[in-house]
């Protein structure tokens, strides 16, 4: 045979295969209705097995293949009576509060809660997100989300990723701990500079003052410095430079952004000592009840799943079948737990998108734990 006449029988065949599997999944939809009515769970995975092991005994060498096709067909199954039989599920109740509670534009003015003093990098992030913003200054994260949480601020912002660094787990604790939401983001490049009150010089630094993210960015530059020097951690890179503008003596210094000098009077001795310049640091403005604005395009979780072969492998097949994309995979220790994780996913969808509400309710259903973050747009 040509390929033209291998070809005419491959679409052949093609048309059987789609015949057979609408018939399937018109089949999936009378499951669905008896497992309604029956109060019957969705997964079976004894007889998931027993027809996998079938399809083994009969493929010979293509086994693997008939073996990962059957399936992704039980997935599709799944998904299809998932959007079936989606019900008042916690996930759902949340999501339509958030889209009652949000709007077609996000709001640019409020009082807003940011962690640390004029000329933080949360002030920026501030400043952009609400253009005609209030804002009160606040010692710790925690006391951004309090301020939020007692309603005297309507907003907070408060950073959540690093590039470098990874991710804030004391914010991503707070979010699931007060059970707020994300409700906006927004991405600001980072630049870190050295900086001493005037006329003071690199050999008369003894310590270093900055918040240990921007630490931990400038780790290969502070690592060269020696045992003389010593490098303390504190609330924010702004808070560092202020520190430093009212101390006695010219033996401290901070690392901060180019604006603190000039808003505290330092001087900048050093400009090149951050690891990398693709330096971005993700802030999230969030809010004590959920809010979904048009727009929405980015969904934020954080689930735990059975620690057995497989099982974060049968979660990301779910977003594969609705076909989701997903921008952000971390695991991250539970504290005082032997090897337990959660994970922190950043998937690209929207909960008004076609199918998306069900794959959320069919994660919230089979992860052992499951926490809605927010679907909101990033700027």
């Amino acid at each position: 045979m040509d390929l033209g006449e291998i070809r005419a029988k491959i679409d052949k065949v093609d048309d059987t295969i789609l015949e057979a599997f609408l018939e399937r999944m018109s089949l999936s939809d009378e499951v669905a209705k008896y497992k309604k009515e029956n109060s019957m769970g969705i997964l079976n995975k004894t007889r998931e097995r027993e027809i996998l092991a079938k399809v083994s005994d009969k493929s010979g060498d293509m086994e693997r293949y008939s073996y990962h096709l059957f399936s992704t067909m039980f997935g599709l199954s799944r998904a299809r009576q998932e959007e079936l039989l989606s019900g008042e599920s916690k996930v759902k109740a949340v999501i339509d509060r958030g889209i009652k509670n949000g709007g077609e534009v996000f709001p640019q003015t409020g009082m807003i809660a940011c962690q640390g003093v004029e000329g933080a990098n949360s002030q920026e992030a501030c400043d952009k997100l609400f253009p005609r913003g209030k804002l009160m200054y606040l010692k710790s994260f925690e006391a951004v989300f309090d301020a939020v949480g007692s309603g005297l601020c309507k907003y907070g912002v408060v950073p959540i990723e690093n590039s470098a660094n990874g991710s804030v787990r004391a914010v991503y604790d707070l979010l699931q701990k007060k059970n707020f939401s994300i409700v906006r983001s927004i991405r600001l490049f980072i630049h870190h500079e050295l900086m001493v009150k005037p006329g003071a010089k690199m050999s008369d630094i003894k310590e270093i003052y900055s918040h240990e993210q921007a630490l931990g960015q400038c780790s290969e530059f502070l690592s060269k410095l020696g045992p003389g020097v010593k490098v303390i951690a504190c609330d924010n890179t702004a808070m560092a430079a202020e520190l430093v503008a009212k101390s006695e003596g010219n033996h401290r210094a901070a690392i901060s952004s180019h604006r603190c000098a000039q808003l505290y009077g330092l001087e900048t001795i050093n400009s090149r000592i951050q690891n990398s310049e693709n330096n971005y640091t993700r802030f999230i403005c969030i809010a004590n009840k959920p809010e979904i604005y048009a727009g929405a395009n980015h969904i934020s979780l954080v689930i735990a799943c059975d620690n057995r072969p497989g099982a974060l492998y049968e979660i990301l097949a779910r977003l594969s079948v609705a076909g989701v994309n997903m921008s952000k995979l971390e695991s991250c220790p539970v504290t005082g737990s032997n090897f337990e994780f959660i994970f922190f996913l950043e998937l690209d969808a929207s909960v008004r998108e076609p199918g998306v509400l069900a794959m959320l309710e069919e994660l919230e259903r089979n992860c052992e734990s499951f926490t809605f973050l927010g679907n909101y747009a990033e700027v």
